[in-house]
């Protein structure tokens, strides 16, 4: 559908309201732009709030998860975009993600390093700073806990041993697998990463809660210690 600039959105057939399309063909029939423009409101003299949303899309290839990356900054320079239609688009971004975490969640069952992805997307996906996590498991590989460990800065984290396993004792855990992620999107693990593998895994073993494996993730892709035979 080409939206003509010199429209305003009150005048467009109903059908053609974003909103209006909504209540009348339900949310499904919304592109990702016109949702944005319920989010927005409005646009400026020359652009519609549709407009406004399409060149914010543009940006980012229409990809959602690079859109969620933006700051308040980075929006804020689109015309037609004020801190107050920042906050919303940010806001909506991060209900979307919260509502994936918070999905009722059964106990999944660990069978390879793709599971382990999938586990932790709802914590680890756009992240710009490094997060540490450890995933508890049962005697049977399916998870029972799991718990972010440590925050820190661009380039890493610091783990420490004691509170990971105190945590594994806590819940009865039978074994663990590290995870953490590389906001840089470089999946091969650094000298830090390996030392502190084999530093952990060498603490399991002593308290007979093995380390399973270690999973380094990206927004795109993993790595995987027990599949590269590291561990």
């Amino acid at each position: 559908m080409q939206y003509s600039s010199n429209l305003t959105i009150k005048k467009w057939a109903e059908e053609d309201r974003p909103r209006e399309k909504l209540i009348l063909k339900g949310k499904a029939s919304l592109s990702e732009a016109e949702l944005i423009a319920i989010l927005i409101g409005s646009g400026t003299k020359s652009l519609t709030a549709v407009q406004v949303a399409q060149n914010i899309l543009s940006s980012t290839h229409n990809n959602l998860n690079e859109l969620a990356k933006l700051s308040l900054n980075d929006l804020k320079k689109f015309s037609g975009i004020g801190e107050a239609k920042a906050i919303s688009i940010i806001s909506a971004l991060e209900l979307g993600r919260r509502r994936k975490e918070s999905e009722p969640e059964r106990k999944p069952k660990i069978t390879g390093s793709d599971d382990v992805f999938a586990l932790m997307k709802a914590h680890l996906l756009d992240l710009n700073h490094e997060e540490f996590w450890a995933v508890y498991l049962n005697r049977g590989n399916f998870v029972i806990h799991k718990e972010q460990i440590s925050s820190g800065g661009v380039s890493g984290t610091v783990v420490d041993s004691k509170l990971l396993f105190k945590k594994a004792l806590e819940v009865l855990a039978s074994s663990v697998i590290l995870v953490h992620n590389h906001p840089s999107g470089n999946l091969n693990p650094s000298q830090e990463d390996i030392t502190l593998t084999k530093k952990l895994q060498e603490a399991g073993r002593v308290l007979e809660i093995p380390v399973l494996d270690h999973v380094i993730f990206t927004d795109h892709a993993y790595f995987s210690f027990a599949d590269e035979s590291m561990m």
